[in-house]
């Protein structure tokens, strides 16, 4: 029996002796890790201050290149008004977006109010439209020509055309 016991007590001396190593070295592990992280944490700071700033500097050319870079269109000069984007899903399936950039030219003085009805009508005509629909040259041709009949009866004849910049399906 004594033998048994010391070797009992020699497994748990040995037991405790494997669990205060693992502690130890997980603490020194947890060091480490803290002393390379302060070391390397301020270079990452600088590198992401870095990258904000080129961002900002680039969105800033940006912008300056789109003023110089293609002109917007004039209405005085030219009596076209360029509508706001159209950005909506289809009917089938919902999934697909579409997104339209599209322009009036006005017989006469150009009319905010009816450009923005037209805009309106445009938009909802489109949440109407499945993808087979316009699939392939023929069925833009059958979109233009719809949307170019909606314009007519809603500006009662003050729009000459219809003139699409963008025409985008995702």
């Amino acid at each position: 029996m004594a033998e048994t016991e010391t070797a009992g007590g020699q497994s748990k001396k040995a037991t405790i002796m494997t669990i205060v190593g693992l502690a130890v070295l997980t603490l020194l592990g947890a060091g480490g890790g803290w002393v390379v992280g302060d070391m390397v944490a301020p270079s990452i700071k600088g590198v992401e201050q870095a990258e904000q700033a080129k961002a900002a500097k680039d969105e800033a050319a940006q912008k300056k290149e789109g003023e110089a870079g293609l002109p917007r269109i004039s209405t005085e000069a030219n009596n076209i008004v360029q509508l706001e984007p159209i950005t909506t899903n289809l009917a089938y399936p919902s999934e697909s977006l579409v997104r339209l950039e599209v322009a009036l030219l006005f017989n006469g003085p150009p009319d905010v109010k009816v450009a923005e009805d037209v805009h309106q009508d445009i938009l909802a005509y489109v949440r109407t439209v499945s993808l087979q629909q316009i699939e392939g040259p023929r069925g833009f041709e059958y979109l233009k020509d719809d949307i170019q009949e909606r314009v007519d009866l809603r500006a009662q004849g003050r729009v000459s055309k219809v003139m699409f910049r963008t025409f985008v399906v995702e």
